[in-house]
């Protein structure tokens, strides 16, 4: 197995870099949508049940099946196989730690907006388009970790 991952290495890091540029292209843009949600409802005079409600909700379903669940899965496998290839993870650093732990929280946030939008479906949204834009900023700042972590290996 270690030689595997050792030939592997550059195709499983090349995976895994475009898992996770989807599933960040996900976690940004979902809140987003949330926001035209919320504010559709709220100003536009978009009503519950209607077309456009109806295309809001399917969009964001789409969103978090079709792209983001897909790309945090394979996020995690390739991240793990790298994980476990000889040689590449210093463990007495402090760097791989802030990066799993940036990762769970990253993980949380996306199950975070699944419960979200479970709740849109049910009509039961307590956030604001204010705070959802303020929630858009969440997956930013633990990508600043993440790519400090792994690029600086402090």
């Amino acid at each position: 197995m270690t030689d595997f991952l050792l030939t592997a290495y550059p195709w499983v890091k090349s995976l895994h870099v475009m898992s996770v540029l989807a599933w960040m292209a996900g976690l940004f843009y979902l809140p987003r949508l949330y926001v035209y949600h919320v504010e559709g409802l709220q100003k536009q005079g978009v009503t519950r049940g209607s077309d456009m409600e109806l295309l809001f909700r399917h969009q964001e379903r789409l969103l978090m099946k079709a792209i983001m669940a897909p790309a945090m899965i394979s996020s995690w496998l390739f991240g793990l196989l790298l994980v476990f290839t000889p040689a590449v993870i210093d463990w007495s650093a402090a760097w791989p730690w802030a990066k799993g732990a940036a990762v769970i929280a990253m993980t949380g946030y996306h199950f975070f907006l699944e419960v979200a939008r479970k709740r849109f479906v049910a009509g039961e949204n307590r956030m604001t388009g204010r705070q959802w834009r303020m929630m858009n900023e969440v997956p930013t700042l633990l990508m600043i970790v993440i790519v400090i972590a792994v690029i600086v290996k402090f």
